[in-house]
């Protein structure tokens, strides 16, 4: 360096049209305070800070501002919240799709499954009653009916079919006797012969308008009722169908049951036919009938898969009629199946063991399987 060379002043004096800069600016202010010296001057006071220092002070300023105004808002929050808590109406004006649970759900994503139905109440369990029976024996009606030996009547007067079913079922009713065979509910199997043994019916009829072959009769209500089923079947297009056996009394079952005994064997042969005293044809309750066609009437075995089998089987019950030895239950029966032995017990019953899916007697009335003699 020039020793001769002027050194420039780092702190030019202001010209006076100069604009002050920032630093000349806070020299003059320092300077017009009372009692401030000049920097370095041995007074002892500092005339001016530095910048750093007045920024952090702003920036205490600053941040006690929002502090104060960020306690304000949570105050005036809490305030208004509080307000509203004990202002607001009560939750009564909701939608009536809301109170009656039919709230609509919106679920972003996928679409693919449904949501479950809103259900507004649990289901009760279904429980089916316990069959008692009724005391059905406590109707001056029912007894009446019996006197009177009116099937019909007793059954009305004991509240219908099922009422009269499941008391008898339930043993609450031991006024209806199932071993009485003037009653056309009687029950006949091999552990239930008649009493008297040698029971006979006192009105046994022909059925009118019906091919009697062996000339046979059947109780007078039974009787009626399959002239009807006869004529009724021949009016919807099934056929003719014959009566082959109706009434067999105990001396004619001694006969019949001993034929099936020298060309079966005793078991062979109580598999088909009753022994005497536990046939329901003696009862005058059974019809066993057969087809017929322009050839003349077939056998008992070609009954079934005729038209007039099929009749039978589906339109039986609506005259009273059961087909009482079905295929399945030989072990109940202790028959075989015989889709030609028709079997009346009354319109009720009839009636209600078939809508009921009954395929036995035992079983309707409670009563135990019979498939073997007990001696």
């Amino acid at each position: 360096m020039n020793d001769n060379e002027e050194v420039a002043d780092p702190d030019p004096p202001e010209s006076p049209g100069a604009p002050l800069t920032r630093r000349a600016l806070r020299e003059r202010v320092v300077a017009s305070r009372p009692g401030a010296g000049a920097p370095g001057d041995g007074t002892g006071v500092v005339a001016g800070s530095s910048p750093a220092h007045a920024r952090r002070r702003r920036a205490g300023r600053i941040a006690t501002v929002f502090a104060v105004v960020g306690t304000a808002a949570l105050v005036f929050g809490s305030a208004v919240a509080v307000t509203a808590a004990v202002t607001a109406p009560p939750l009564v004006d909701a939608p009536a799709s809301v109170a009656n649970g039919d709230l609509e759900v919106s679920v972003q994503g996928s679409q693919s499954e449904p949501l479950p139905p809103v259900t507004e109440s649990l289901p009760s369990p279904v429980v089916a009653p316990e069959v008692t029976g009724d005391d059905i024996c406590a109707s001056a009606d029912l007894t009446a009916a019996l006197d009177a030996r009116d099937t019909a009547a007793a059954v009305a007067a004991a509240g219908g079919a099922e009422s009269f079913r499941s008391a008898v079922a339930a043993g609450t009713a031991p006024c209806v006797r199932l071993d009485d065979p003037t009653f056309e509910w009687v029950v006949v199997n091999k552990s239930r012969p008649y009493d008297p043994v040698d029971y006979r019916p006192a009105d046994l009829v022909a059925p009118d308008g019906v091919r009697n072959i062996p000339g046979t009769a059947l109780r007078s209500a039974v009787s009626s009722a399959l002239s009807a089923l006869v004529a009724d079947a021949a009016a919807d297009g099934a056929g003719e169908i014959a009566l082959l056996s109706g009434f067999r009394s105990y001396d004619t079952q001694v006969d019949t049951y001993s034929s099936h005994v020298n060309a079966r064997g005793t078991d062979g042969a109580d598999e088909i036919s009753a022994r005497p005293g536990h046939s329901e044809h003696q009862a005058g309750l059974a019809a066993d009938v057969v087809a017929c066609g322009a050839g003349g009437c077939g056998g008992l075995d070609d009954l079934a898969g005729t038209a007039q089998g099929d009749w039978v089987a589906e339109h039986a019950w609506e005259y009273g009629f059961i087909v009482r030895y079905e295929e399945g239950f030989t072990g109940v029966t202790g028959y075989v199946p015989e889709p030609w032995h028709l079997r009346y017990v009354g319109t009720d019953l009839a009636r209600h063991y078939h809508e009921g899916g009954w395929h036995t007697l035992e079983s309707f009335f409670g009563l135990p399987a019979a498939p073997d003699y007990d001696s």
